[in-house]
């Protein structure tokens, strides 16, 4: 099985390839925007201290901006998944460059991730992806995250953020904000991976998305391969992208309520269920009929 079809992704791939109007925000690292399977003209950044491009190919911010861009914005018919090459992606990096691939989710502080979700969602972003994990930090620094949170939920944002690869159970303010979607990392056989962070709020809100040797872009004209939730986020909000691109009059609360609660069981476990992207697709299209 391959992870599109692990979460039924196909049909609506077919249906669509998105609209430039449907802005996804990638907070995440630089990514390397000459790429051939990437459409240039799809992407921008937002200014700042960091170009949006890489500079260096093989640091690691440049590989995992490059690698999730991929998924979210390849191509169709390329090495990467390539859910919504049409929507625009809005690229707002945050990690240095001088970062080294030592196989721990990139990281940030509470305090840059809240400016990024401010300047990307006054960039225009009607979703944002965050495959990151937050450093440990100050009071302050929560205090700012949940007041970017409240900004993104007072601008009818939705966020969807990976949920870790510690194999811990709790939350994060990410994991419990009402605007965040929180996504764990499953298996091709439908089985969740021990390395996905779990939680109350993640398994009641939450969602599962394929993060098994997931296969993307490289910032060279190689593809690359890497496992857990931050592979994962970017399915569930690639998904939300096309969603909103055939129904772009939906609301948050319609989309929230689709795509995390289309099967109208009570959860009760700390482990989401997979996305699926075929019976969002019928809820929302029957919300519309009965307009």
């Amino acid at each position: 099985m391959t992870p599109l079809q692990l979460i039924k992704l196909n049909a609506l791939m077919q249906k669509t390839s998105g609209r430039p109007e449907i802005v996804v925000g990638l907070i995440d690292g630089p990514v390397m925007m000459q790429h051939t399977a990437l459409l240039t003209g799809n992407i921008r950044a937002i200014a700042g201290v960091q170009t949006g491009t890489c500079k260096t190919p093989n640091s690691f911010a440049c590989i995992h901006g490059t690698f999730v861009a991929g998924i979210l914005s390849a191509t169709r018919h390329s090495t990467a998944p390539g859910i919504c090459p049409d929507c625009t992606l809005l690229v707002r990096p945050i990690f240095h460059e001088t970062m080294k691939n030592n196989g721990i989710m990139p990281q940030t502080t509470p305090e840059h991730l809240a400016a990024a979700i401010v300047e990307t969602i006054e960039g225009g972003a009607r979703i944002v992806n965050l495959s990151l994990a937050i450093e440990t930090s100050t009071i302050g620094g929560h205090r700012q995250l949940q007041d970017a949170l409240d900004f993104a939920a007072s601008r009818r944002a939705m966020l969807v953020s990976a949920t870790g690869n510690q194999g811990t159970v709790g939350g994060t303010v990410l994991t419990q904000h009402t605007a965040v979607i929180p996504v764990m990392a499953y298996g091709l056989q439908s089985r969740p991976l021990d390395l996905s962070n779990l939680g109350i709020s993640i398994g009641r809100h939450g969602l599962g998305a394929p993060g098994e040797n997931i296969t993307s872009l490289g910032p060279t004209e190689t593809a690359y391969t890497l496992s857990g939730t931050s592979a994962a986020a970017p399915f569930v909000t690639g998904t939300i992208a096309l969603l909103w691109s055939l129904f772009p009059s939906a609301t948050v609360e319609q989309m929230k309520f689709s795509i995390t609660q289309s099967t109208g069981q009570r959860r009760k476990t700390v482990v989401p269920p997979l996305v699926d992207a075929e019976a969002a697709y019928h809820q929302l299209h029957a919300n519309q009929s009965r307009r």
